[in-house]
């Protein structure tokens, strides 16, 4: 059994970090952990923040979140310089911009050039953990799920040692509110050992709780266009 079940059954309190089924599927429900009415509250909840969070970062201009995306670059740069050291080498999952995204693709242009390893996460298979495949600047992309650009099925499989993911919002404990699908924390179940996971999003975007359910996964750090506002302690 997971530590601190009932602390997790609290609306308002915050999970321990997942452990075995409950880890692999967003729709998973444990009846020792979570009431099924609470736990159908937070859903219909996250689906009307992720709505509004999602309109309300589309409204911006296209120049304007731009300019907030190279800030969370510069950002980025100074958390991993310091976080991480020398760059040569390591495999660096990003992700290809959608719905209003920060578009880093830049950065990741510029971590190639120093010598990084660069992979974007592809869905392979529906409700299935994502696979990460190399890819480098000027490749040839095929469509992917969603019809978002992704690498070929002939790119290299990597397994990455740190990764960014887009945040729709996120709250002061590192958890993260994505789009829904459970791909990110299936994804971060499975992989052993775990990346250094930085989610980015707006500043705007934080929220006093995602009201973390057992499957949620923390984030190792989280990083807005006004700097780094979550760390793990784990010093990876």
């Amino acid at each position: 059994m997971c530590k601190d079940q009932d602390a997790r059954a609290r609306p308002g309190s915050y999970a321990s970090p997942p452990c075995m089924a409950t880890e692999v599927d967003p729709a998973y429900f444990d009846p020792l952990a979570v009431d099924p009415e609470q736990a159908r509250d937070v859903a219909r909840w996250r689906r009307s923040e992720r709505e509004r969070l999602r309109s309300e970062r589309l409204a911006l201009s296209a120049d304007y979140r731009a300019e907030l995306a190279v800030r969370v670059a510069g950002h980025l740069d100074e958390f991993l310089a310091a976080r991480v050291g020398a760059i040569p080498g390591r495999v660096v999952s990003g992700y290809w911009p959608i719905k209003g995204e920060f578009d880093l693709r830049p950065w990741l242009v510029a971590l190639h050039e120093k010598g990084a390893v660069i992979a974007l996460p592809v869905v392979e298979e529906r409700a299935a953990p994502l696979v990460f495949r190399h890819w480098h600047p000027g490749m040839t992309m095929e469509r992917g799920h969603w019809n978002i650009p992704v690498p070929p099925e002939s790119a290299e499989r990597l397994v990455p040692a740190i990764a960014l993911s887009p945040l729709v919002g996120w709250d002061g404990a590192g958890y993260r509110l994505g789009y829904g699908g459970g791909y990110f924390d299936r994804t971060l179940a499975a992989i052993a050992p775990r990346p250094l996971v930085i989610g980015v999003g707006l500043q705007a975007a934080r929220l006093a709780t995602i009201y973390p359910q057992p499957h949620d996964i923390p984030m190792s750090a989280i990083v807005t266009e006004d700097g780094l506002q979550f760390a793990d302690g784990s010093g990876r």
